[in-house]
Parts: C-alpha cells; structure tokens; sequence
C-alpha cells in the first residue's frame, strides 16, 4: 500500500479506515519487532497494540520525513524500551509464566515465536546483545536501508554499519561453533 498521502492530510480524513489500513499492512512487521526487542510474545502483544494506539492519537504528526514503516518501527522502538524501563515489567518478568485457564492448545502469537525460534539463525540472532540484534533485525527482517535504520535509532549511519558488521561476525562464530559441536 502507499501511503505518501498521509504527509498531505487534511482535516477530514478518516482516522479509523487509515488506522485500519495501517494495521493491515504492518501488523506483522511491528510484532515482530517488538517480539525481537523485548524476546516476550505477551509483551510483543501489548506493544502492537500500543502502538496503533499511539498512531491513532497522534496520525496528524507524521510529517513524511522518514517513511510510513520506519515512523512506526520507531514507535513500537520507543514504546518497548519505555515498557522494559518500568518497574512494573520488570517485577512481572522475574515470575514464571502461569498456564491459561488451562488452555493446552497454542495461541497463534506462540506458533508463530515458535516458528522465528526453530530457525537456526534466527535463534542466534536473538542472542546477540540488544544494539546488534536490533539493526540486524531492522536490516535483514525489515529489509530497512542502513540509512534508515540510522534515522529510526537516531544514530550515525557508520554507527549502523559498525553494529552490523559486528554482529555478523559474531553470528558467523556462533554459527561455526554451533557446527562444530553438532559433529562432535
């Protein structure tokens, strides 16, 4: 979908059919991010949500300075690191996962983790430390340029190129090492 109108938007738009427009077109990729930013399906959850929210309220501030998907991957950046900041969170991750009205069956947010985990290199990459494994999300996930992933994060666009050269040399070790131990 395009949405290059929304830098020109008037007074009488429809928020709801742009908001649903939206939430059709990058559901996915705002889950995924948050799931990559916090390792937490229920977080991930709660953070879309909040985002379409956010996006809702304050649809009359996007400017088009950067594109529709960067925008929203900052916000759904900002709102995860706000909600690992609180103390609530952090009290309510030190507990173990209680079972659901004794639901057996998975959700779909859990399917879907599970598939991102059953990959290989997916599950290396969510090893990575925070900055690393956030623009090697952005780039190889979000097929985000270097240049955009410099202006979602608010850094230098060498700064994104150091992160993601650092962290493929650390996934190539990772992965020669997991290599050599699964031969043994």
């Amino acid at each position: 979908m395009d949405f290059t109108y929304l830098e020109t938007l008037s007074d009488g738009y429809n928020r709801e059919q742009i908001l649903s427009d939206l939430i059709l077109a990058y559901r996915n990729e705002v889950w995924d991010y948050a799931l990559s930013l916090t390792r937490s399906p229920h977080m991930a959850d709660d953070i879309a949500q909040d985002v379409f929210l956010a996006v809702y309220e304050k649809l009359h501030t996007f400017r088009g300075e950067a594109s529709i998907k960067t925008w929203l991957l900052r916000i759904t950046r900002n709102i995860s690191f706000n909600r690992r900041k609180s103390s609530f969170v952090r009290r309510v991750l030190l507990m173990k996962d209680l079972p659901e009205n004794g639901s057996n069956s998975p959700s779909a947010e859990i399917e879907a983790m599970d598939n991102l985990f059953s990959s290989e290199a997916w599950r290396l990459v969510l090893q990575l430390p925070v900055k690393q494994r956030e623009v090697m999300v952005l780039h190889a996930h979000h097929s985000l340029s270097h240049e955009e992933i410099a202006s979602l994060l608010r850094l230098p666009v060498g700064t994104v190129k150091s992160r993601l050269h650092h962290a493929r040399i650390k996934l190539a070790k990772s992965y020669e090492g997991g290599q050599e131990h699964d031969g043994i």
